[in-house]
């Protein structure tokens, strides 16, 4: 499963590494109502929920389906606005000037994309602004999520630009509440991160800088078509003539384990990528090997063998008079386990002896929790 973007004859200089203030305050809002996704951020989503306003923290809730399990596009406004700058705002007034230019059915689809997902299926969807069907989907949706959630996307299709406006002072809260403080202090690293990717790509180039973006993003040898490892299959063109030519990468300080892809037909593809991931994450592994050690595990006769292979070297033969099956049944085993990169094997004299490899086993927990939120 993985994500791609055509860049055939994508020109170099329309290849962007800049942050988005807005981007970034849709993540602040997913950390402070997904608090267990992001633990290395406790201190600041823990002193930051304290500190809100009740009514502040009462109104976020209405419209929280935004940024709570899914990241709405309307955060990216850059990207969908036809004839718009097609890179992010340098300031957050900025980009919400641009979010007021996107019109009401293109906002409408990309506020309500959890409930709409046509929206990335192939040239998009009837309007729920314009469809009873689509319309209906939506609310139905909706209503699965919460009464609220229900409630916002009643007000949002029957009156949208009242909810607009009722969003944007909404953010404008968040933003002198906590987020204007907050990005005055990550902004800088931001920047230092998007000068030091531009210049990777223009002395080293693409795969260079993609490797050091994230080891779950590859290019192909042409350098015609990026992928994006992750557990969702889509594609995305970055050389559109009707939304012109462009791909946006932007560093996100509160992002990790996220990796994110903006790639809804008729918006300029995105990468929302986060700048550091905890020490024991030293890079991604694919998503292909993830479920491979998953399977190889999940066999009864393996998780036996494991046990015994966690606590000291063994040779197949061993194995077998251990737990009481054939040295070619065991055999077949450890190969399974060797191919999803879980066994030490080392040759003493004539013997060949397996072992665990506890660290891979051990991060298995932490690749599965990346793998299925990246």
């Amino acid at each position: 499963m993985s994500v791609s973007i055509d860049i055939a004859g994508l020109p170099r200089e329309r290849i962007t590494f800049s942050p988005s203030p807005l981007a970034e305050l849709c993540m602040t809002l997913h950390a402070l109502s997904q608090p267990a996704h992001h633990p290395g951020l406790q201190s600041w989503t823990t002193a930051t929920s304290a500190a809100l306003d009740p009514c502040l923290a009462d109104r976020l809730l209405e419209a929280d389906f935004m940024w709570r399990s899914s990241f709405a596009d309307i955060f990216m406004p850059f990207a969908g606005v036809p004839g718009g700058p097609g890179v992010p705002g340098a300031t957050l007034a900025e980009e919400l000037d641009l979010l007021d230019r996107m019109d009401d059915e293109r906002f409408v689809m990309a506020a309500l994309e959890h409930c709409w997902l046509a929206l990335y299926d192939e040239g998009g969807g009837p309007s729920p602004l314009k469809d009873p069907a689509a319309r209906a989907k939506a609310l139905e949706t909706a209503a699965a999520r919460g009464p609220r959630q229900l409630d916002f996307s009643i007000r949002l299709l029957d009156d949208t630009a009242r909810v607009r406006v009722w969003l944007r002072e909404l953010l404008q809260e968040c933003d002198e509440a906590f987020f204007a403080a907050t990005w005055r202090r990550i902004e800088p690293r931001q920047s230092a991160d998007a000068r030091h990717k531009t210049e990777v790509l223009r002395r080293k180039g693409l795969p260079a800088v993609l490797a050091e973006v994230s080891g779950a993003l590859g290019v192909d040898a042409a350098e015609t078509r990026i992928t994006v490892d992750k557990m969702v299959d889509g594609t995305a063109t970055a050389v559109d003539p009707t939304v012109g030519p462009g791909l946006v990468f932007i560093p996100t300080h509160f992002g990790w384990p996220h990796l994110l892809v903006l790639h809804a037909p008729g918006w300029r593809p995105v990468v929302h990528y986060p700048l550091s991931s905890p020490e024991l994450a030293p890079g991604p592994g694919s998503v292909e090997l993830l479920q491979r050690r998953m399977e190889a595990l999940a066999h009864p006769m393996r998780m036996r063998l494991c046990r015994s292979l966690a606590r000291a070297p063994y040779t197949t033969s061993e194995l077998a008079t251990v737990h009481g099956v054939t040295a070619p049944e065991v055999s077949r085993h450890l190969t399974v386990l060797r191919k999803a990169g879980l066994l030490h094997t080392q040759r003493q004299g004539r013997y060949v002896q397996h072992q665990l490899d506890l660290s891979a086993v051990a991060r298995i927990g932490a690749d599965f929790i990346e793998g299925i939120l990246r």
